[in-house]
């Protein structure tokens, strides 16, 4: 194996995130171009809103199970007999297996916000977020599930929950799995940060008072 190949999984893993489901369900299913309607969103929330319920949880799930693929695919890269780079305590992240791993999920999220097939315009990451943790720590998304859950019962702001969620992630990685590699906490960190500053737009409707709420058919995500 190269000893370029730990970078080409950074890359694969971009360019699973990036592949636009999304997208591609409601063209499939509804006909429609999500970024021209509703939110103007890549996301399934936009997708449920513009092409149907059902629509919306295909797109959920595989946006869910491309994150969850690419950590996948770099666990089992990374712990291939023949992985070129000698494990190292003191070596840095380079030497890091755990940080490879991490890093493949952070590139399957921003190849999801940043899609080079959709000229870089894509969805805030949530779901796609949302595998990448289930495959690093079922216990923490699980967790984060329940902040979710409760943030949007209390409030019925889908954009709200989700920033919630993601900042809780980091934390429970922390309490949670107190032996968890260095490098996933600050994985973490960076996606949750990334997926807070990718709802900006409604981060500024939150505090205008315009932000739709859940059910009222406005803009929540």
């Amino acid at each position: 194996m190269s000893a370029a190949f730990p970078g080409i999984i950074v890359v694969a893993s971009y360019l699973i995130g990036s592949i636009p489901f999304s997208f591609l369900v409601a063209r499939l299913m509804a006909g429609t171009d999500i970024r021209q309607q509703g939110s103007f969103n890549v996301g399934a929330t936009n997708v449920a809103r513009t092409a149907g319920n059902r629509a919306g949880v295909i797109a959920l799930l595989l946006d869910i199970s491309k994150g969850y693929a690419a950590v996948a695919l770099a666990q089992w890269i990374a712990y291939r007999p023949d992985w070129p780079i000698p494990a190292a305590v003191t070596g840095g992240p380079i030497q890091s297996r755990a940080f490879w791993i991490a890093l493949a999920g952070l590139a399957a999220v921003l190849g999801h916000m940043f899609p080079i097939w959709l000229r870089f315009h894509g969805g805030k990451g949530v779901a796609t977020a949302t595998g990448v943790f289930l495959a690093l720590g079922p216990i923490v998304i699980a967790a984060a599930a329940i902040v979710f859950l409760i943030v949007l019962l209390s409030t019925r702001f889908v954009s709200l929950a989700s920033m919630f969620a993601a900042a809780s992630v980091p934390i429970f990685f922390h309490f949670l799995q107190p032996g968890a590699p260095f490098w996933r906490l600050v994985i973490s960190i960076l996606i949750a940060i990334a997926v807070i500053v990718k709802h900006h737009s409604n981060i500024a409707r939150l505090v205008n008072g315009t932000e739709g709420r859940l059910g009222e058919g406005r803009k929540d995500e």
